[in-house]
């Protein structure tokens, strides 16, 4: 095996073909290489700080002062005193070395075995051997692409406005400050673990979990709008220069409106918004309320229809990978992630791709502002924020970074002290956790609110129930063209016959035959609750550990039967409420929740529970299932948001995204301003469920045929 080094040796002899003829001991080879190399480092150390290629050649020396020595000690062909020799000169190498990062002890972090190598340190590394004569390596080759990359890459796109957008600023404007962040100098810490104490921190509690804010400072919003007090916290820290924010508040205290603002008052533009799916339109709805100044896209499908000049990008989760090239040269200012426990499974696509993003982003700007929105409680699952941290650049794979490696050294203490964890669970929070509860700013929100939750169906009976939502467009599809082809009346309508839509949509909804044959809109709904069960089950477990009491609604039994089992699991009491029991096992179940503290959840059947109750000892309610009517929705949240509830309400409803469950919500919300005038005690229904499965089924034919005319002919 060749060797990458030299062997200094004073005698003449048919060298081995990586070594020349007649080397000089003093003079050639690579030690002499590396000692001139060590002292300009050193050097430069006593003039002042080390400049960044300062630092990649003591990385480089160093590394190769390890490999030489290795391979000198393995050379059966120099005799004893050469080796001997030979080391002795590099141990004078390693001594300047030492000398040199005594002074500036950030070059310690560089001499760690898992110290990155970037790769103007690695064509350094490849100078030095060249102008040593040595023998230098191959370049390795790129790891082989798997098949899933090569589809992702395929996948890819540029739309046309980006491009128009690139040929008119073909320049990004630089951010030498980049070259100016403050580095992380790990002294104490240098050799200790610390991802699993920092996570640990957060599982022994403590008095908060908030960066400390500043006082509101006067916001300019558009007319008729007003920012609770909570939320101008936030934007006054980015005025401030606070730059990375995990928003943790409860769902409902208005964590949309504090990241555009937040991103107004740090100029962060253009800003990247990666969201799910099922709030993608709202998202640009907020944008144009709290911001209408930054005019927003939304990028739908391969992203033909943007606005490649836009201040504002809103890309949901399930496209990202086909954008996520050109957005990550797009010269983004500021990133957000909602729903950011989405990323939480760093090995999936989309986790991947939101991290390189930050990554890409953090690479170009030297501070831009970085926010993951969630309302999921920090004391459940600390070990899915890893990734969260790690978007935020206060992690890598292996250790803290930057400035939060700074202020762990600042505590002055190890994971082996006892009072390390607290301080480090505050120092984590003052990189930018924001984490308020209803309850802290209960004067500023309304009193009622529906959070909506979605969820991704991943599993077999997600994607069962995906196919099987195609299997019922197609169906109609076929309804419809044959019922263009069999028309006699001799009309003839342009684009799609929105009227035959309608009567199309009647008949598959008054046909009870086609559930012998494939799905129809009620039995897909059930499923889709089914699939939901554990998800909403968990959900209300997290609840109930981390703000009491919750009540869980539910359509069918087997959604309750999933939920019952998972709250046993987890050592959750709970109580039922079934339309099989009998009044006095109702009776019992309702004072077991109401009266006993150690009852933390009942689960209750929306037709059974719906009416006639008060629950009012919860505050907290999970509609594991839509209704058909908000009329009915709102009946099941009026057993919490009665008259004496001390504390504000929310009703969590949970959405399976990219489902037709989705289109149900849209048009229950769709009605919501009729179906008020239910909370003003008034008995008239608003809104029927026939409506709703109608207005359904309708929208699905409409997209599909919508895709069909969209398609090139031939």
């Amino acid at each position: 095996m060749a060797r990458r080094g030299q062997r200094q040796s004073g005698a003449t002899r048919t060298a081995p073909r990586n070594r020349r003829r007649n080397r000089d001991f003093d003079n050639e080879g690579i030690i002499p290489v590396l000692a001139r190399a060590v002292r300009e480092v050193e050097n430069e150390v006593q003039r002042g700080p080390v400049s960044r290629s300062g630092r990649t050649k003591f990385q480089v020396v160093a590394l190769l002062v390890r490999e030489e020595r290795a391979r000198v000690k393995a050379d059966q062909e120099s005799t004893e005193a050469q080796r001997a020799e030979q080391l002795k000169r590099l141990d004078g190498v390693a001594t300047i070395l030492a000398k040199t990062a005594a002074r500036d002890t950030s070059l310690l972090m560089l001499l760690a075995e898992d110290a990155e190598v970037s790769d103007a340190a690695k064509s350094l590394k490849r100078q030095m051997l060249t102008t040593a004569g040595a023998e230098v390596p191959p370049e390795e080759e790129p790891a082989p692409r798997t098949a899933a990359d090569q589809a992702t890459t395929e996948r890819r796109v540029v739309p046309q406005s980006v491009v128009s957008r690139q040929l008119a600023n073909p320049f990004l404007a630089p951010d030498f400050s980049v070259a100016e962040q403050r580095r992380s100098t790990p002294r104490r810490l240098a050799t200790w673990e610390l991802l699993g104490p920092l996570l640990r921190s957060f599982e022994y509690g403590g008095d908060s979990s908030c960066l400390p804010l500043p006082e509101p400072a006067t916001v300019k919003l558009p007319d008729d709008l007003e920012l609770m007090r909570h939320q101008a916290q936030v934007v006054a820290a980015a005025a401030e220069g606070h730059r990375t924010f995990l928003l943790a508040d409860e769902p409902g205290l208005g964590k949309t409106a504090q990241a555009l603002l937040a991103a107004e008052a740090a100029d962060a533009y253009p800003l990247l918004v990666v969201v799910p799916n099922v709030v993608k339109t709202n998202w640009a709805r907020e944008a144009e309320l709290w911001t209408p100044g930054r005019p927003a896209t939304v990028i739908h499908g391969d992203g033909h229809t943007i606005d490649g000049f836009a201040d504002i990008v809103i890309v949901n989760y399930e496209v990202l990978d086909r954008h996520v090239g050109w957005l990550g040269d797009f010269g983004f200012r500021g990133m957000v992630v909602d729903e950011a426990h989405f990323i939480k499974n760093k090995t999936s696509q989309r986790s991947r791709h939101a991290l390189e993003l930050s990554d890409r982003i953090r690479s170009r700007t030297a501070r831009p502002l970085l926010m993951a929105l969630t309302g999921t409680p920090l004391i459940n699952d600390i070990e899915d924020f890893r990734a969260i941290w790690q978007f935020l650049g206060w992690i890598d794979d292996k250790k803290p970074l930057g400035v939060l490696m700074e202020a762990l050294e600042d505590i002055g203490l190890t994971p082996a002290d006892p009072g390390f964890y607290a301080h480090a669970r505050g120092a984590v929070i003052n990189q930018g956790i924001v984490r308020r509860r209803k309850v802290d700013v209960a004067a500023n929100i309304p009193a009622r609110r529906v959070a909506d939750l979605p969820v991704e169906l991943d599993d077999e009976a997600g994607r069962s129930i995906r196919e099987a939502e195609r299997e019922l467009a197609r169906r109609l599809v076929h309804r419809y063209r044959t019922a263009l082809e069999t028309r006699t009346s001799g009309v003839v309508v342009e684009g799609i016959d929105h009227e035959l839509v309608r009567r199309v949509a009647t008949w598959e909804r008054e046909d009870t035959t086609t559930t012998k044959t494939g799905e129809n809109v009620f039995t897909m709904m059930r499923h889709i609750g089914q699939a939901k069960a554990g998800l909403a089950a968990d959900y209300a477990a997290q609840l109930a550990r981390n703000v009491g009491k919750v009540v869980f609604f539910a359509k069918h039994v087997d959604v309750m039967d999933v939920a019952e089992e998972t709250f046993a699991k987890r050592g959750i009491r709970y109580s039922s409420i079934r339309g099989d029991q009998t009044p006095k096992a109702r009776e019992k179940a309702i004072d077991a929740f109401v009266n006993d503290p150690d009852v933390a959840i009942v689960v209750c059947s929306l037709t059974a529970a719906g009416v006639g109750l008060n629950l009012q000892v919860a505050s907290n309610m999970v509609l594991a299932e839509l209704s058909w009517t908000d009329a009915e929705q709102t009946q099941a949240i009026d057993r919490i948001h009665r008259i004496g509830q001390e504390e504000p309400v929310t009703a969590w409803r949970v959405i399976a995204a990219q489902t037709i469950d989705t289109r149900i919500a849209e048009l229950i919300d769709s009605k919501a301003g009729l179906a008020a005038r239910a909370l003003d005690g008034s008995d008239e229904e608003v809104g029927s469920s026939a409506d709703v499965q109608l207005e359904a089924l309708v929208a699905l034919l409409t997209d599909e045929l919508s895709q069909w005319e969209d398609e090139p002919a031939g």
